[in-house]
């Protein structure tokens, strides 16, 4: 079906820029008298078409981007105050953003323009985790109804972090140096790390340098909730209020070149990232190693017509998992070790129509190579390695059109419409040892006389309507059909070995997961009204509302695993760790996010600002009935700040409902409501910032309704080694500080 659709939509774009291109075509030899006159360059280059940002499209403030820095080295967290974003709760610096209760591979998740791929099977290594806070300048967050032009193979939205753009010098101005340091330390966990970036650039050349690294131990929660004993055979007593399994360090680093000439710029970023050691509390292994090489190179254009941009990156990813301190290492440990390559190509024309209009075509292609192979360690895992995804492939293909329609000054609309097409396939496959047929050989048999190679065809649809009919009130209604393919590790991970399955989980529940080859993928409708406030000046005061409701067909879900070795208790037992297969199922959600904002006083003394936010959000399996996982309960957010001159203080009050409704199938475990306060403050100077804050300021003790199953420390490797029911908690009280230099 993607052929005659992709076929079309290719036509269309050579047909559409055909004419653009004939005007972008030298008319005259190099130095005639019609020539281009040089004119004066801005300092900073902003690269990207200008998008007329609507109501379902929200960005992180330079505010809030400085005071979470210092409260965080994980960048999923910089997310964390825009409406409609919750997080899974994972390792130390690879959080998972969640919008709407969509999470993971059902978002598009885009580091400056790369779309980069968890290669771990446990998600350990997932997209916002390979750029370091320090280097964050801009997040973007497209809520549900995305654009065809940076949505694809998604159904819950689009996250977009991008790091600092190039710097140049002015028009005829002397070579411009700047350069930044960073360090931070957090109390609770030890925290502590530095970054630092320096650049030299001409008024067409510019390169820079940064680097980063960080480092914590096991972060402590406000109280004991769990008895304090030994992690691993001989190591030491683990207290009470220690999460164990919580510790990280690492470093990342990036080369960037950039040249720019009379309205093109061509950019080359290198980067480079190496984390020797991350534990993941929700998790029955831990991450040892992980190494990351990225190139990305894109180019920008300006013609008479509008813009061209192309892209093309590749990531190469070596990750390694085994147990950490915390846990038992069975005498030999349970080594896992995964390649990963990751190749995109991406090419738009953004093409002025008239009256404003804009039309925007383009073409994208990913390929992702993967190897999943456990090392043989001896006993029943031996003498071979047991591959889990042997040569796993994923090619996604892509095209788009999408026309911004300017009718009047307060009528705005934006259709689009993309096929996309993804084809997965994997090698055959083998256990430890296949003359154990019981175990490893039966299972791996049957796996390799399957068929292996999927294809999938995707076809999006988005439409949006945002009235505007002054300065004090926005209105938008959005429809969008989306599409999201399966992964290789919701596919192809084979073997019902109960340890073996419980290595394959990237949702944190401790559970284990099955793959399913002919799993379908997920299409979701999605009706989303949104509607804005404020008055005349835009300074006093703010109120936004968003509801929207998807229905997803074929809903990737899970079921009981009744048959191989699956044990019949398997399949009843409420209160335990169990085994599982992905399913499809038709699934609806459904919520509101409520936001404003009030002046509440302007003088001497300074700003005083008040500000909300509310979410509610509600799911189901509509085939079973039961609820779907990991949603976020009710929430509240207060906040009160203080601006006066350089210094800025924030009160935070955060209220949680508690979490009961929850998925059966899993044995989700139910959290109890809670209440949190956070400080801040800051103050800043023309060429330095200090931060200072305390999280949790009333040291309370709380269960992350988003945290997982609390599985950091004792027999992680088996379903019953580790007690059902301990949820992973949030962290204690914590003192934060953070001082940044620039000149």
């Amino acid at each position: 079906m993607c052929r005659p659709l992709c076929q079309l939509l290719a036509g269309f774009l050579v047909m559409a820029a055909a004419p653009a291109w004939a005007q972008a075509g030298p008319e005259a030899p190099p130095g005639a008298a019609s020539a281009p006159v040089a004119q004066p360059l801005p300092r900073q280059v902003i690269t990207g078409t200008a998008r007329e940002d609507g109501l379902f499209t929200s960005r992180s403030s330079a505010g809030q981007l400085a005071r979470n820095r210092s409260a965080t080295g994980d960048t999923a967290r910089l997310l964390q105050d825009l409406p409609g974003v919750s997080l899974y709760g994972a390792g130390g610096v690879s959080s998972l953003p969640a919008i709407h209760g969509l999470a993971d591979d059902r978002l598009r998740t885009q580091v400056d323009g790369m779309d980069l791929v968890a290669a771990c099977p446990n998600h350990m290594n997932p997209g916002l985790s390979y750029i370091d806070p320090s280097n964050v300048a801009r997040v973007t967050v497209y809520a549900g109804i995305s654009p065809v032009s940076v949505g694809g193979d998604s159904i819950g939205g689009t996250v977009q972090v991008e790091a600092t753009p190039p710097r140049f010098a002015g028009f005829d101005e002397p070579p411009l140096t700047h350069a930044r340091l960073t360090s931070f330390w957090r109390r609770n966990g030890h925290a502590h790390g530095m970054s630092a970036s320096a650049g030299l650039a001409t008024e067409q050349l510019s390169l820079s340098f940064t680097a980063a690294s960080s480092r914590q131990q096991n972060y402590r929660a406000a109280a004991a909730f769990k008895p304090a004993v030994p992690g691993s055979e001989t190591g030491r007593v683990i207290p009470g209020d220690e999460v164990a399994s919580s510790s990280y360090r690492g470093r990342n680093e990036e080369l960037r070149a950039a040249w720019r000439n009379a309205g093109h710029l061509v950019q080359l970023t290198l980067g480079r990232q190496h984390i020797g050691f991350e534990g993941f509390p929700n998790q029955r292994m831990d991450m040892t190693d992980n190494r990351s090489r990225q190139t990305n190179l894109r180019y920008t254009g300006q013609f008479d017509w509008g813009q061209l941009k192309a892209r093309w990156w590749q990531q190469n990813v070596n990750h390694a998992m085994d147990m950490g301190p915390d846990r038992y290492f069975y005498g030999y440990g349970m080594p896992m070790l995964t390649e990963a390559t990751t190749r995109g190509l991406q090419a738009e024309a953004d093409i002025d129509l008239r009256d404003a209009d804009l039309l925007r075509v383009g073409i994208e292609r990913q390929t992702y190579v993967l190897y999943d192979w456990w090392p043989p360690v001896g006993g029943s895992m031996g003498p071979n390695a047991f591959w889990n995804i042997d040569d796993g492939r994923r090619l996604r293909s892509g095209t788009f059109a999408e026309w911004e329609g300017h009718w009047r000054s307060d009528w705005t609309t934006l259709a689009g419409l993309r096929a996309d097409q993804v084809v997965t396939d994997a090698a055959t496959v083998q256990g430890y040892d296949n003359g154990l047929g019981a175990i490893w050989g039966n299972e791996a048999a049957a796996f390799n006389a399957a068929r292996h190679r999927r294809s999938d065809t995707l076809l999006d649809l988005v439409i949006t309507a945002r009235y505007h009919p002054d300065a004090g009130q926005t209105y938008e209604i959005g429809l969008a059909r989306k599409g999201h393919a399966p992964n290789l590790y919701q596919r192809y991970p084979w073997s019902r070995q109960p340890m073996a399955a419980l290595m394959n989980n990237f949702v944190g529940d401790g559970n284990g997961y099955v793959g399913q080859p002919g799993l379908r993928p997920e299409i979701a409708h999605t009706l989303a009204l949104n509607a804005s406030w404020q008055d005349e000046t835009g300074e006093d005061w703010l109120l936004k509302l968003a509801a929207y409701a998807t229905h997803v067909r074929d809903f990737m879900d899970a079921k009981r695993c009744d048959f191989g070795q699956c044990s019949a208790a398997n399949v009843n037992t409420t209160n335990g760790f169990v085994l599982l297969q992905y399913a499809n199922a038709p699934a609806r959600l459904r919520g509101l996010d409520l936001s404003g904002s009030k002046r509440l006083a302007r003088g001497d003394s300074g700003t005083w600002d008040a500000a909300f936010q509310m979410a509610v959000l509600r799911g189901h399996n509509l085939a079973t009935g039961d609820g779907l996982y990991n949603l976020m309960p009710d929430q509240l957010k207060l906040s009160v700040t203080h601006q006066r001159g350089g210094w800025t203080g924030v009160l935070e009050l955060q209220a949680v409902a508690a979490k009961q409704r929850v998925s059966h199938v899993r044995n989700e475990m139910t959290t109890p409501g809670y209440a949190l306060a956070h400080l801040r403050t800051s103050y800043e100077w023309p060429h330095a910032r200090i931060d200072f804050a305390i999280d949790n300021l009333f040291n309370r003790l709380y269960a992350s309704p988003l945290g997982g199953a609390y599985l950091g420390q004792g027999r992680s490797m088996t379903s019953a080694g580790i007690p059902w029911g301990t949820v992973v908690p949030g962290a204690g009280r914590s003192f934060n500080t953070s001082v940044s230099l620039w000149f």
